[in-house]
């Protein structure tokens, strides 16, 4: 995660797509990067679909994530793409799970820019000027926007409380149970 803090824009030829969400993302967002600025780079794409998205363009590398199950597959895997001349990494972050922790691990072990593709096909960088919105995309993430946070706060609070009422419970049956078995 490179250029976080600072203003600067990268230098590279390269952009690694990662397509970490629905296909429809995918095909929305990628006409429209290439159509402006990201038509002067070769992008390349990691899936864990088959095929390819509408839109994509011509000449880049698809990287099938499935092919790399192995933690040494994974480890060379991102030596590689570490020594590309990448200068943007573009990350789908829509509701779903969908190679969750690929996306964080391209983002955080490549050395490039990275954007946040939302499921609305809207993108934003992940840079320090965009901290507010980085923080409001998170709170609604974790639903804790608007009236949200008092019962996600709540339900923290009262975890402990559930999960001690649940052992004594579980204790006081199996005590019952010993001095039933003695008594009988």
């Amino acid at each position: 995660m490179k250029y976080v803090l600072s203003g600067r824009e990268p230098q590279g030829s390269r952009i690694l797509f990662v397509e970490s969400g629905s296909r429809s993302i995918a095909e929305g967002v990628l006409p429209g990067l290439t159509d402006s600025w990201a038509g002067d780079y070769v992008m390349d794409l990691a899936t864990c679909y088959g095929g390819l998205p509408t839109g994509f363009p011509e000449g880049g590398q698809v990287i099938r994530v499935g092919d790399y199950g192995t933690p040494e597959l994974r480890k060379t895997l991102v030596a590689d793409l570490s020594k590309r001349d990448y200068a943007f990494v573009g990350i789908i972050c829509s509701a779903e799970p969908i190679m969750l922790w690929w996306k964080w691990l391209f983002a955080y072990r490549i050395p490039a820019k990275v954007f946040i593709v939302n499921e609305n096909g809207d993108y934003f960088w992940l840079h320090r000027e965009n901290a507010g919105i980085l923080r409001e995309f998170a709170l609604v993430r974790m639903g804790m926007e608007g009236g949200g946070t008092l019962r996600v706060l709540g339900r923290l609070a009262a975890f402990p409380f559930a999960i001690l009422y649940l052992m004594l419970y579980a204790a006081t049956v199996h005590a019952r149970r010993a001095v039933r078995r003695v008594f009988t």
